[in-house]
Order: structure tokens, then sequence, then C-alpha cells
């Protein structure tokens, strides 16, 4: 298993492809099993697809002691570092969008093009989760990661009409997610990260080329954050995805990779 330790943290990473580096982050408790591998693939047909498992996440070290946003983007880049990367694409998702902003604002001549999928520049403009969904994010941080406790919180991150088309594709993706169950101290601490960030004074300074993908139905990140990022990052573009939730890239692949591919090309 590829590893790299980075401040004193052993983090897991997997390379897909060659080609001009494309560095993929993870959002909230998300570690390499929640990118699908057909979408994988795909990208590494045109790009070095860069995975990896956040601090605490997959089979990266456990955490010890506290996260941010800044502390997880530091680890990007020294991941970039240690894969001799000088400039790559950057995707990130949800909490991972999060860690992406911060990397252009940090290091903007290491990105060439920034994807920020279903995330939010946080603060007192940012639409919060609702009152339910915020209702299971706390069960989360509160105790081991069950199945039951995975399969009630598929609902709030896909839309009901994709998991009734796929029942077995989501007990799949149950499954995959519970081979490593991210604990819940690293689940709070990351939570704890995301409500502490707030970059939003801060986006008109980005002026990389920046593809924001945001799904109208997506009840953990509502999609008026995507509006607001759009609206604060002068370079950005914005694309929705009307009939699709949290995980944009998991409901609707091909339209995903058909409007990735045409901007980072």
């Amino acid at each position: 298993m590829p590893k790299v330790k980075i401040d004193g943290v052993n983090l897991y990473y997997e390379i897909h492809g060659d080609e001009f580096p494309l560095l993929m982050i993870q959002g909230l408790s998300e570690n390499v099993y929640w990118w699908d591998l057909p979408m994988i693939d795909e990208l590494s047909k045109h790009f070095k697809t860069v995975i990896f498992d956040n601090r605490g996440v997959g089979r990266s070290d456990n955490l010890d002691g506290d996260l941010s946003i800044e502390l997880m983007a530091a680890d990007v880049l020294g991941l970039m570092d240690a894969l001799n990367i000088a400039q790559a694409h950057i995707l990130g998702h949800s909490l991972g969008g999060m860690i992406a902003q911060e990397m252009a604002l940090k290091f903007p001549e290491r990105i060439k093009k920034l994807v920020l999928c279903s995330t939010s520049c946080g603060g007192s403009k940012a639409e919060l989760p609702s009152i339910e969904t915020q209702r299971i994010l706390g069960k989360f941080s509160a105790k081991e990661h069950t199945r039951d406790l995975t399969e009630e919180g598929m609902f709030h991150i896909f839309t009901k009409k994709f998991m009734d088309e796929n029942p077995k594709f989501m007990e799949k993706k149950v499954d995959d997610i519970l081979i490593i169950p991210t604990g819940p101290a690293t689940f709070k601490a990351q939570m704890s990260a995301w409500m502490r960030y707030n970059s939003c004074r801060k986006l008109k300074n980005i002026s990389i080329p920046t593809l924001i993908v945001h799904g109208k139905q997506d009840i953990l990140v509502p999609s008026s954050n995507g509006e607001l990022l759009a609206e604060k990052i002068p370079t950005s573009e914005i694309i929705y995805f009307d009939s699709n939730a949290h995980i944009i890239h998991t409901e609707a692949p091909d339209k995903f990779l058909r409007v990735l591919l045409k901007f980072l090309k």
C-alpha cells in the first residue's frame, strides 16, 4: 500500500494513469472507496489521477488531535511535493472543496485549473443543511458507523429516486464504506473544521480558472452555496445538475465526466 509521511502522518494514496496530474480530494469522512472505479478508470486515460485518504480516514494514519481545513490543505501540498508534482488540476468534493479553495488561496501557482463540487465557502452567508440532516450528522459524530447508521446516511447524500432505481449499487456502496469506516472522533473533527472554515471574503482573490458543479437536490450542502461561490470567484463558471443530490459524480457519472473533461482539456 503506497503511503507517504506528511508532517508526521502517513497518508495513503493511489496513482492511476499518466499525463498531466489531476489530484482529487474527498469529502466528509470519505476515503478512496467513495470514488467510483469506472470514473477513475476513465480519468486515468486523460490524466495522472491521484486519489488519497485524508488524515484520520481510510488507510491513512488515525487522527491524533484537532483538524482544520488549513492543515488538510498543507497535507495536499506535502503530497504533491512528495510525488514531485509541481502543478496539477485540483478537484475537491464537499469538505474536499473547502480544502481545494484553501489550496487555491495559499498556493495558486500549484494549480492549473480548479474544480469545486458540492461545496461551500462557509461563513454566515453559507446555507446549512436542514435540521434533519444536521441530526444525522450528529449521530455520525457520536457513535461507531454501523450498517444501519450508514444506510440512514445515504438518504442525505443521494436522491431517493437514484437509491430506488439502484438497490444493488447502493448495497455495494455501503459495503465499500464499511470496509474502513471513519470513526466518530475523525467525523467530529472534520465537521468542526467544516463549521469553522470561512473563505467567502477571500474568494475574489482566486484567479485560477474554476468550475463549480452542484446538484440542485443537494440537502447536505444546498445548491445556494454553489451559487455563492460562483458570485465570489471572478474566474468561475457554474453548472447545475438539476436532478441530482450531493454525490453528483456517482448519480450522473456520464454528465459529470463530460463536463469535467470539457473544462480540463
